[in-house]
């Protein structure tokens, strides 16, 4: 029996898998927190975070460097209460500077 492998896109690939399909709708998840955010972060700094990987109700931020892991965490307390005031429930944000 020959099998005929043919190239299938990431979202075809997902809904075919449960587990591919809920890492793909937490890397959705992530994005849309990040954008819910971004706007009480700092212009200069919205380019050093990315949106990192969600655990139960926790999420993490993917952060740039130390000076602005320093800023994000001042910030910290304001985005989780914004994120809450949408519908998020989060009770931490965790930052994980990447060098």
């Amino acid at each position: 029996m020959h099998r005929r492998h043919h190239a299938v896109t990431l979202q075809q690939a997902s809904e075919e898998s449960p587990a591919l399909a809920k890492l793909a709708a937490l890397a959705r998840d992530s994005r849309d927190r990040l954008r819910a955010i971004e706007s009480l972060i700092p212009a200069a700094l919205r380019p050093a975070i990315q949106p990192g990987p969600i655990d139960a109700d926790n999420w993490c931020l993917l952060v740039r460097g130390n000076a602005a892991a320093a800023k994000m965490r001042q910030l910290l307390p304001a985005l989780q209460a914004h994120l809450r005031s949408r519908g998020w429930e989060v009770n931490a944000i965790r930052l994980k500077v990447q060098t």
